[in-house]
């Protein structure tokens, strides 16, 4: 099978979006501070601006995520990839917004309901890159410093 030609950088742009609407999990990396690292896939909401994860407060992700206030995640497959890095805020089941508590809740689970507590993640992207193949390789920065480059 002959691999698909490389994409522009607009389109780069229009399939990652797309995947942000769309996709429901993410592969979500942290690490302590003693730098263990730790990867779990978690559900996320895309709101055009930003990412909303839940998890457990009392996960290594959630400890990890509020002691370091970054996050790398990432979408896809490794033949079609996009990965996010970004700032990290924390919300409680009492300090969480309520629309964006809601609209969680509306595309998965109210995760302020329950025995379990869980913690908010907000991820604003400081860097978005996106490629297929070697060859998108050298453009598959889409974003860098929370600025979209297209």
């Amino acid at each position: 099978m002959q691999p698909e030609p490389p994409r522009s950088p607009t389109r780069r742009k229009q399939d990652t979006l797309a995947r942000l609407d769309h996709d429901l999990d993410a592969w979500v990396a942290s690490a302590d501070r003693e730098g263990n690292a730790h990867l779990v896939p978690l559900s996320f909401l895309w709101d055009g601006a930003a990412l909303t994860l839940a998890t457990a407060e009392t996960t290594p992700t959630a400890r990890n995520l509020r002691t370091s206030g970054q996050v790398r995640t990432a979408l896809g497959q490794t033949r079609d990839v996009v990965i996010i890095e970004g700032a990290v805020e924390t919300f409680s089941r009492e300090t969480v917004p309520v629309d964006l508590a809601d609209a969680f809740a509306a595309r998965f689970w109210d995760a302020r309901l329950g025995a379990i507590r869980y913690a908010y993640l907000r991820v604003t992207p400081r860097r978005i890159q996106a490629w297929r193949e070697e060859d998108e390789i050298a453009g598959r920065d889409l974003m860098r410093g929370g600025r979209w480059l297209v």
